[in-house]
């Protein structure tokens, strides 16, 4: 089981992230801190896995959090949930390990995409072992990091999205636009022009669902 610990000062957003990682399979919440100082007296008495650490913290930035962290030998990996948009924050939270940077407000199918991507990357490396080869080292960072697919998709989509919907897709064999918008937690007008991407990019097909009076609705699959 991987252990998360939630550094997040408000109350309200704690309690989401909390409810998000817990349904999460494979995830559970070790603790929920509301300040750097409670997060660092309890790593200094339990371990985690990963931190889900909001970078406005009220006794100081999650940027030098991370650092005194590290000093102290701390070395679980840090996703940043924040609403922090700065890119020169973003270039520090690179440069201090930040492995993930997910923007506030954010869907639950955002965070479950990163959280997943990170498992998998961390999987990927947990044999120890040397690399084989550029090959090897780049798709293990492009697990992490994401395909180049998401610089390429049309205006108005986002790759975690794709990716919650695509999932839908697959765990369901086939969705209207209506039963993927309830699954993802979108409008179904969102879920539709997500669904048409993937047929236009050949990734599903679209069929008329007949069975009542009336307009037969479409219904989506992934191609074979």
């Amino acid at each position: 089981m991987i252990r998360v610990l939630v550094v997040e000062d408000d109350p309200v957003a704690a309690s989401a992230h909390r409810m998000y990682v817990e349904r999460l399979p494979g995830f559970e919440v070790a603790a929920v801190a509301h300040s750097g100082a409670q997060a660092m007296r309890f790593l200094d008495r339990d371990a985690v896995d990963l931190i889900l650490l909001d970078l406005h913290l009220p006794d100081g930035h999650g940027l030098q959090l991370i650092r005194s962290l590290r000093a102290a030998g701390h070395t679980a990996d840090v996703i940043a949930v924040t609403s922090a948009r700065d890119l020169d924050v973003v270039r520090q939270a690179v440069s201090v390990g930040v492995v993930q940077y997910l923007l506030k407000p954010f869907t639950f199918p955002a965070l479950r995409d990163r959280m997943e991507r990170w498992s998998r990357f961390r999987d990927g490396l947990s044999g120890g072992g040397k690399a084989t080869g550029q090959d090897e080292v780049d798709r293990a960072l492009s697990v992490l990091r994401g395909s180049s697919e998401a610089a390429t998709l049309p205006k108005g989509l986002s790759a975690p999205t794709l990716d919650a919907v695509t999932r839908a897709l697959r765990d369901a064999g086939s969705l209207s636009a209506g039963q993927a918008a309830a699954a993802v937690g979108v409008s179904r007008i969102t879920a539709r022009r997500y669904l048409e991407h993937l047929v236009g990019t050949g990734q599903a097909v679209r069929s008329p669902q007949y069975g009542q009076v009336g307009r037969p609705e479409l219904s989506y699959r992934l191609s074979p």
